[in-house]
């Protein structure tokens, strides 16, 4: 009876070795985006702008206390653009360099930087957009001027470890909504 036993495993055993194994990739959720469209935001006295009507400014208070710090807050990504302001006087390139060393502290993490200007002298806006490749922990930081007497800069943060695999997408339809906030800011 054990020879019998025997044999039937090893049997079973040979015939499973015939199939070949191929382990499954990992996969990320699916994420379903809503349809673009924005509300303006008229709140803050020395400027305006439109943000996605799917997100919520909140305004920083336990970050900072310096006024018109503003948090835009994406419930279904659980992620933030984190708006600062400061008013220009004659110090302008010192928020320009401060923004720049914010941006290039992230050089070890980064796989690589792209700096994209845009230069709005119709309305007054200019600045830089910069994309940080890798799993970094903002993948986004920008700044807008009018270089006179306005300067806002602004961080993209994930509530979570960067991955940039499985946040790259959600990543390029924030930056949408972050290049409409820029092409819609008004000074006041």
């Amino acid at each position: 009876m054990k020879n019998k036993i025997s044999f039937i495993v090893i049997l079973i055993l040979l015939s499973a070795c015939d199939r070949s194994y191929t382990p499954k990739p990992l996969g990320y959720i699916k994420v379903h985006y809503p349809e673009k469209s924005y509300l303006l935001f008229d709140e803050a006295d020395p400027f305006s702008f439109e943000y996605p009507a799917y997100s919520v400014v909140l305004t920083d208070k336990k970050m900072n206390s310096e006024a018109y710090w503003y948090n835009i807050f994406y419930p279904e990504y659980n992620s933030t653009i984190h708006l600062s302001y400061k008013e220009v006087d004659h110090n302008v390139n010192n928020f320009i360099e401060d923004s720049r060393t914010l941006v290039y502290k992230h050089t070890s993490r980064a796989d690589g930087i792209d700096e994209i200007p845009f230069l709005d002298t119709i309305n007054r806006r200019f600045g830089i957009m910069y994309k940080l490749k890798g799993n970094v922990a903002t993948s986004i930081q920008f700044f807008v001027t009018d270089s006179t007497n306005h300067f806002i800069r602004g961080s993209l943060y994930f509530n979570t470890s960067p991955n940039r695999d499985s946040l790259n997408p959600i990543i390029n339809f924030i930056r949408e909504d972050i290049e409409h906030l820029i092409e819609t800011i008004v000074w006041k």
